[in-house]
């Protein structure tokens, strides 16, 4: 079958009037994703020497976005995105550069924390902002899977792409460059795509004397624990893969190797949103969380820089089908009125497990040399498949008990 032929459900998404220009835009603004958390590392161990210090820095960024998120989603439900999108655009750009200001000048370690805290609380969640949008636009549920297959593959894009360049230009550069590079570019596509009004979901009008449904429920509780543990291996993968390429003596391959793991995503997303596969989204949800379980446990076998950027590509390839099988239960699930709020509290999970998992590796790596902490993002895998279980026997429960009164 021609590419053509094959590709054509990701084509005709694009054939909808703004569609381009949103997801463009998103591209762009979710550069961030994969360059602060790997940047303030490679920022913060320049400056310190520890990747300890520098893994606990990045985890508050993380942690701090995922505490504010949520309610950043909240407030565009209620209020619209592109207001919101403008405040946190420009909130994140001071912080960012106060951030990167204190580090370089050797300021007190709790003004590093402070303003990494802030960057993170001032951060939005553009891949729900944008999911968001293409569940506004789609009308089947197959055109949906497609758009959030394809938004994960944009998420890999960057993931592919940023990595190295934060890493070559830390390397060869000077180490403030690569977080820099990426707050200016995730800068500049939110402040554009807040402008891109006429693609933004509505806002729901306010009943006098009603209030609003919440969006939490049990299923979602149960996917956002989930993503936590997937989250662990994500923080952990980029503080043990910059330390083992240090290890190596070769630190300009850890971007390498990082961009295998998302590339293998990428490849297993592009073919995950064309795909029509049998079983339930929630059998699907439970089929690739244990796959992904299984597969990152060949992480205990690296030892070497080929066999790690190898075992990377291929633990990659789990990992767009299990974040677009879980998101598609949400979007499924939870009320359009609190769509973006939802699909946040989902990645909020996982940005969570990505303060656990940079955290945990740094002190690993530090205390058992890279090598051997391997086994902290193989572990965090192994727990996604048993929490992946019982958010199954949660979710297999009829809808109407799970939504929130």
């Amino acid at each position: 079958m021609p590419p053509r032929t094959v590709f054509a459900p990701y084509t005709q998404l694009f054939h909808l009037p703004g569609t381009r220009a949103f997801s463009g835009a998103g591209l762009l603004a979710r550069v961030p994703m994969s360059t602060a958390g790997l940047g303030t590392v490679l920022l913060v161990e320049g400056s310190s020497g520890s990747y300890a210090l520098a893994g606990a820095v990045s985890g508050t960024q993380a942690l701090c976005f995922a505490v504010a998120s949520p309610q950043w989603a909240r407030a565009m439900d209620r209020r619209g995105q592109g207001p919101v999108l403008r405040t946190t655009a420009l909130l994140f750009l001071v912080s960012g550069l106060a951030l990167v200001a204190v580090v370089l000048s050797g300021a007190p370690h709790w003004t590093w924390f402070g303003l990494a805290a802030l960057a993170g609380a001032a951060s939005a969640n553009v891949g729900s902002v944008v999911r968001s949008r293409w569940a506004n636009a789609l009308p089947e549920p197959a055109q949906r899977q497609t758009a959030f297959a394809f938004e994960s593959v944009a998420d890999e894009v960057v993931f592919v792409v940023g990595p190295p360049l934060v890493t070559f230009l830390a390397a060869l550069v000077a180490p403030p460059l690569g977080f820099l590079t990426g707050l200016v570019i995730g800068v500049g596509g939110a402040l554009a795509l807040s402008r891109l009004d006429a693609t933004a979901p509505p806002v729901a009008p306010r009943v006098p004397g009603r209030a609003r449904a919440g969006v939490l429920s049990p299923g979602l509780v149960a996917i956002a624990v989930t993503y936590l543990a997937i989250g662990t291996v994500f923080g952990a993968m980029d503080v043990v893969v910059v330390g083992f390429a240090e290890e190596q003596g070769s630190s300009a391959t850890a971007g390498v190797a990082l961009s295998a793991y998302a590339a293998g995503s990428l490849v297993a997303g592009l073919v995950y949103g064309i795909a029509r596969l049998p079983g339930s989204l929630v059998t699907r949800f439970l089929a690739t969380a244990l796959l992904f379980a299984a597969v990152a446990q060949a992480l205990h076998l690296v030892g070497s820089l080929s066999a790690l950027i190898g075992i990377a590509f291929l633990s990659g390839l789990t990992i767009a089908p299990v974040l677009v099988a879980g998101l598609s239960v949400v979007e499924a699930r939870v009320p359009r009125a609190g769509l973006t709020e939802g699909l946040t509290w989902t990645t909020t999970g996982l940005t969570v497990g990505v303060t656990a998992g940079s955290a945990l590796a740094g002190a690993a790596v530090d205390s058992w040399g890279a090598e051997s902490a391997f086994a902290v993002p193989a572990l965090g895998a192994a727990l996604t498949g048993v929490l992946a279980v019982a958010a199954w026997a949660v979710l297999r429960r009829p809808v109407a008990e799970q939504v929130p009164a």
